[in-house]
């Protein structure tokens, strides 16, 4: 699979298949090509902060999380809306589908860090050109984190291979512990897969047109069964706001 390193790269990739792979180094040279900001240490550690995710447990799987939504024109500041639901339709998501679900919010010293908010920048600055029909932006940020041990598989993706309903995904890897396997995988909507790839190191990303493909990622296990295990990322969502 071909590495893109740059913006241009990356977006032709993106627009020829559908969804790009961007290695940590070169990510970080995108996002931050002054330097790595100085909260970034502290933004790693907030997710040692996510909360349990109630409705997933529910159902026997865990994981935990926090969730913010912001509002953003095609260029200017970003604004943090009032804290709201996220919400799928079933059409989208069939485990957990047709619910407003409430989650934590994102910590506020998180939201209006200098880490967040260049991530943020950087993906309406790259996504917004391919769509300049768009005015205005709903972005909304997901932390996850993925918790796996012996007796319990890390499931990343529980609805299974999916679409988010929304325009422009970026995943961010954040930090990998203990962990095997988490595979990406993306997909045609008729189940012909297009490409596959593990984020391993910090900040490797992927991005994915997802009115166009669908995308899953396997189950997670432990490297060693006796210690914790996780795989943390950031999910940041852009849909054409109505």
């Amino acid at each position: 699979m071909s590495h893109a390193t740059t913006d241009p790269e990356v977006a032709q990739l993106l627009q020829q298949d559908g969804f790009a792979f961007v290695d940590g180094p070169a990510m970080a040279d995108l996002l931050w090509p002054e330097g790595t900001p100085a909260d970034w240490p502290a933004f790693v550690a907030s997710w040692n902060a996510l909360e349990p995710d109630t409705y997933l447990a529910a159902k026997g799987r865990q994981r935990r999380r926090r969730h913010a939504v912001f509002r953003a024109g095609p260029t200017g500041p970003f604004e943090r809306l009032t804290h709201q639901p996220h919400y799928q339709s079933l059409d989208y998501n069939a485990l957990q589908g047709g619910i407003e679900r409430w989650f934590a919010p994102v910590e506020m010293t998180i939201g209006e860090g200098a880490s967040l908010r260049a991530i943020l920048h950087h993906a309406r600055d790259f996504f917004g050109p391919l769509a300049p029909q768009v005015a205005q932006w709903r972005v909304e940020i997901h932390q996850f984190r993925i918790e796996a041990s012996a007796l319990q598989l890390g499931e990343p993706t529980p609805e299974g291979v999916h679409r988010d309903g929304v325009n422009y995904v970026l995943v961010l890897l954040i930090d990998r512990e203990n962990i095997e396997s988490g595979t990406t995988t993306i997909h045609l909507p008729d189940g012909t897969e297009l490409g596959s790839f593990t984020l391993t190191r910090p900040l490797d990303a992927a991005l994915v047109d997802d009115a166009r493909v669908c995308h899953g990622v396997t189950a997670v296990t432990p490297q060693d069964a006796t210690r914790p295990a996780h795989r943390d990322v950031l999910v940041v969502t852009l849909k054409e706001a109505k």
